[in-house]
C-alpha cells in the first residue's frame, strides 16, 4: 500500500511538473498585438489574406506599441504573439528584453510614414499652431510668462492666454496614453520641438530636458483617452472646442468631420509627410519573431502579402486607407530584408 501511494505520488508529481513545462498547444492562427495606429493597416491585409488564401484571418489587438513589444518581447511559444505593430521604432531597452528572453531572432519591416495631426471638428474655427505654442499648451511646466529664469506650473488655460492671435476658447486636447507610439512620437517630435524654443530649457543636460519636454500637464486641459482613436474622433464630432491627437490615417477615415490644424505653417498631406516637411511624421513598423515561423503557419504568407506592391506601393491598397508609402527603392530593400528574414542585430536602433 505504501509502495502504492508512493507511486501514484510520484505519478502525480511528474504530471504536475509536465503540465507547468508543455508549452501552449499548437494553433493555425497568426496572433499580432500592437500599435492602435498601424491596426487599421494591418486589419485591412489581414481581412484580404483571409479572404484570399487557405489561411485563417489573422487575430489582431490593439495594445499600443509599447504594450505590444513587451507581450512580443516575454517569450518564445504559441502562448506568445507572432507579430508586433509599432508606430516608432523598437528601443534599444526593448531588443535586449527580447534577448533576455529567448526572442532571439527577430526580422524588423518599416512599412511606411505617417503625420500626427492636432485636429478638432469642421464646426470648430481650424487652427494654425506652432510647436512652441503646442509646448506651451500641454507641457506640465513652462518658462514663468511674468519673466525669470524658472520654470512655473503651467498657467496657460485658453488658447488666446498663449497667443493673442489664437482662439478665446479652453485649452482641451484628447491624446493616447504612456503606452501608445503615437504618444512617444509625439512627445519627441511635437513637445521636445517646441521645448527646444526656449533657451533655458534647450540648455539643460540630457535628463533634466526630457524630463520638462515630456512631462504632459495633468490639470485637466491634457486628458488622456486609451488606446481607441475612434473615441477621440466621437467627442471632437460632439464638442467643437476639443482637439485629438492621432495618426493622419484617422484624420482621412473622418474627414468628413474633422479638420487637422497646420503645424509651423505646413498642413498635414501626403506629400507634406512623406517629405519630412510636415514637422510631426514618423515611421511605421512591425516586428516578426522568427521562432514561430513554420510553427504558426501562414506567418511568411502575410507578410509576403503585406510587403507586395499591390498592398503597400504607391498605388496599393493599403494608401487608399491613408498610408504614405516609402520611396520605391527602401521598399525593395525591404522587402528583401523581410523575405530572407534578416534578423536585427541591435545596432541599428
Amino acid at each position: 500500500m505504501i509502495r502504492l501511494k508512493t507511486a501514484l505520488t510520484t505519478v502525480a508529481l511528474a504530471g504536475s511538473i509536465a503540465a507547468v513545462s508543455t508549452p501552449a498547444m499548437a494553433r493555425d492562427t497568426i496572433n499580432i498585438v500592437g500599435s492602435s495606429t498601424v491596426y487599421p493597416f494591418a486589419t485591412v491585409v489581414a481581412e484580404r489574406f483571409g479572404r484570399n488564401t487557405d489561411f485563417p484571418t489573422p487575430k489582431l489587438e490593439s495594445t499600443g506599441s509599447g504594450g505590444g513589444l513587451k507581450l512580443f518581447c516575454e517569450g518564445v511559444g504559441t502562448q506568445h504573439p507572432d507579430i508586433t505593430n509599432a508606430s516608432r521604432r523598437m528601443k534599444p531597452s526593448e531588443f535586449e528584453l527580447c534577448q533576455s528572453n529567448g526572442v532571439e531572432g527577430i526580422t524588423e519591416v518599416r512599412i511606411g510614414a505617417d503625420g500626427i495631426v492636432m485636429a478638432n471638428s469642421k464646426d470648430a474655427e481650424k487652427l494654425d499652431l506652432t510647436l512652441e505654442q503646442v509646448f506651451l499648451a500641454l507641457a506640465k511646466e513652462v518658462p514663468n510668462p511674468d519673466g525669470g529664469n524658472e520654470l512655473v506650473a503651467n498657467p496657460y488655460m485658453n488658447w488666446s492666454d498663449i497667443d493673442s492671435s489664437l482662439p478665446d476658447f479652453e485649452i482641451s486636447v484628447m491624446g493616447p496614453p504612456p503606452t501608445s507610439g503615437t504618444r512617444d512620437a509625439f512627445v519627441e517630435l511635437a513637445m521636445e520641438g517646441g521645448c527646444k524654443q526656449f533657451e533655458m530649457i534647450a540648455n539643460m543636460d540630457e535628463d533634466q530636458f526630457e524630463t520638462v519636454c515630456h512631462s504632459m500637464r495633468e490639470d485637466g486641459p491634457f486628458v488622456e483617452a486609451g488606446e481607441n482613436d475612434n473615441l477621440i474622433v466621437q467627442r471632437l464630432a460632439q464638442d467643437p472646442e476639443t482637439l485629438g491627437i492621432f495618426g493622419y490615417s484617422f484624420l482621412m477615415e473622418n474627414s468628413g468631420q474633422i479638420q487637422a490644424a497646420t503645424v509651423n505653417g505646413v498642413e498635414p498631406t501626403p506629400e507634406n509627410i512623406s517629405s519630412d516637411k510636415y514637422p510631426v511624421a514618423r515611421s511605421l513598423w512591425f516586428y516578426i519573431k522568427h521562432a514561430h515561423v513554420g510553427v504558426v503557419p501562414g506567418i511568411q504568407e502575410y507578410v509576403a502579402e503585406f510587403t507586395s506592391e499591390g498592398t503597400w506601393g504607391d498605388n496599393g491598397y493599403l494608401a487608399d486607407v491613408g498610408l504614405i508609402p516609402l520611396p520605391r527603392n527602401q521598399r525593395m530593400q525591404v522587402a528583401k530584408r523581410v523575405k530572407d528574414l534578416e534578423p536585427m542585430t541591435g545596432n541599428e536602433l
